[in-house]
C-alpha cells in the first residue's frame, strides 16, 4: 500500500471508522424505515384532488409540535439520502421519504418530479403492491 495511504489512514482512521458505522446504520435505517413509510402512504396521497384534514387543526400547540417534529424527521431523511449518493443505502427513495415530511414552497412540484421518474414511481409501487397496497395515483 502506498506510504500516503497509510499516512492519511492513520491520521484519520477515527473518521474512517465513524464513517463506516454511519454507513451501516444509515443503510440498516432506509431499508427498514423508507419502505415502511412509502407502504403506509394512502395510494391517492399525492393526487391532485385529495385534500387531506390537517393534524391536530384545533389545537395550535399540539400542531407546532407536530410540524416541528415533522419537519425534523423530514430533514434527516433527506440528508441521509443525500449521503446515501456516496454510501450505501437508497439514496433517491430516501430523500424522497423526507421531502413527503417538510414543508416548503415548491415542495408539490419537486416531488412531481421524482415521482415522475419511471425508475422511483416503479419502485415505489412494487413495494406498495408487495405490501397488498394499491399503487400511488396522481
Amino acid at each position: 500500500m502506498p506510504e500516503f495511504l497509510v499516512e492519511i489512514w492513520s491520521r484519520y482512521d477515527d473518521w474512517f471508522w465513524l464513517m463506516a458505522i454511519v454507513s451501516v446504520v444509515t443503510l440498516v435505517l432506509s431499508i427498514v424505515l423508507v419502505p415502511l413509510l412509502i407502504v403506509l402512504l394512502p395510494a391517492d396521497f399525492y393526487a391532485e384532488r385529495n385534500h387531506r384534514r390537517r393534524l391536530f387543526e384545533d389545537r395550535p400547540l399540539l400542531r407546532a409540535l407536530f410540524l416541528l417534529f415533522k419537519n425534523a424527521l423530514g430533514a434527516v431523511l433527506f440528508v441521509a439520502g443525500t449521503v446515501m449518493f456516496f454510501l450505501p443505502g437508497q439514496g433517491l427513495l430516501t430523500m424522497l421519504a423526507g421531502l413527503a415530511l417538510l414543508n416548503f414552497p415548491g415542495k408539490r412540484k419537486l416531488e412531481m418530479r421524482f415521482l415522475h421518474l419511471p425508475k422511483v414511481l416503479s419502485s415505489i409501487n412494487w413495494l406498495r403492491l408487495r405490501a397488498g397496497r394499491e399503487p400511488l395515483t396522481f
